[in-house]
């Protein structure tokens, strides 16, 4: 009777047992288990965070390396070549003035080494403007600098800027080709005559009037043997009798 009455309740245990749905148990074991997962899917994404970071610092500091490399020098010897055909075969040529080459040679050098690192290192806004204002401060008081000088300045400037510049070789020799060129046609008598001007103190005052200018040229060009077009007056004095003129001359 017993072993009757323990087989009922065992039936009736695993009767009840059954009417248990299943996903009950699957909900709560997965609610037992969901903040392991999620406890490690943040610890993968911040150790994926730190690796990208880690990655970021390094590429900066690779970034601030300035490399001195065969592409770096060959930057330079076109750079120089380039400046001493402009400067010495036909700024020096045509105007001979020894003293300015330094300037030009040591504007270009200057500024190709200043392009060359700012592209390789990053500056803060506040050491740009301050490099603009040193720049700005420079002053040259010399007592004959011309447009023309002012030009060719210009001129090394950008050449040293070009070249110190991300481009590759063929654009670069290009470039400097074009350069060479414009200023050779449009300075080195080819397409244009050369024209120089220089002060000139005058004694004769009475060929000044505007009705004796063909005979004030005649009489410059016997004197100067230069080849004078054009003449301007600056300045008369009457109690010395002198003028100061301005002529015009071609090569």
């Amino acid at each position: 009777m017993r072993r009757i009455n323990l087989l009922i309740a065992f039936l009736l245990f695993f009767g009840l047992s059954s009417l248990i749905p299943v996903n009950v148990i699957a909900q709560e074991l997965t609610e037992n288990t969901s903040p392991l997962t999620e406890d490690v899917e943040k610890s993968d994404d911040s150790k994926e965070e730190k690796k990208k970071d880690k990655k970021k610092k390094d590429k900066e500091e690779k970034s601030e390396i300035v490399h001195i490399d065969s592409k770096f020098f060959l930057n330079a010897g076109i750079n120089l070549l380039v400046v001493i055909i402009i400067i010495g075969f036909i700024y020096h040529r045509n105007y001979n003035k020894s003293e300015i080459l330094f300037t030009f040679f040591a504007f270009n050098i200057v500024i190709f080494l200043l392009t060359y690192v700012m592209n390789h290192v990053k500056i803060s806004m506040g050491a740009a403007f301050g490099l603009f204002a040193i720049f700005s401060m420079l002053r040259y008081r010399t007592e004959g600098i011309s447009p023309k000088d002012m030009t060719y300045l210009f001129i090394v400037i950008a050449i040293g800027m070009i070249c110190a510049i991300k481009i590759d070789l063929i654009t670069l020799s290009v470039i400097c080709a074009i350069l060479i060129s414009i200023v050779l046609l449009l300075d080195g008598n080819i397409l244009f005559k050369r024209q120089f001007s220089k002060p000139v103190l005058y004694d004769n005052v009475v060929l000044i009037k505007p009705e004796n200018k063909e005979e004030l040229i005649a009489d410059l060009k016997s004197r100067t043997g230069l080849n004078i077009y054009k003449v301007d007056i600056q300045k008369i004095d009457y109690l010395r009798d002198m003028a100061t003129l301005e002529i015009f001359y071609h090569d």
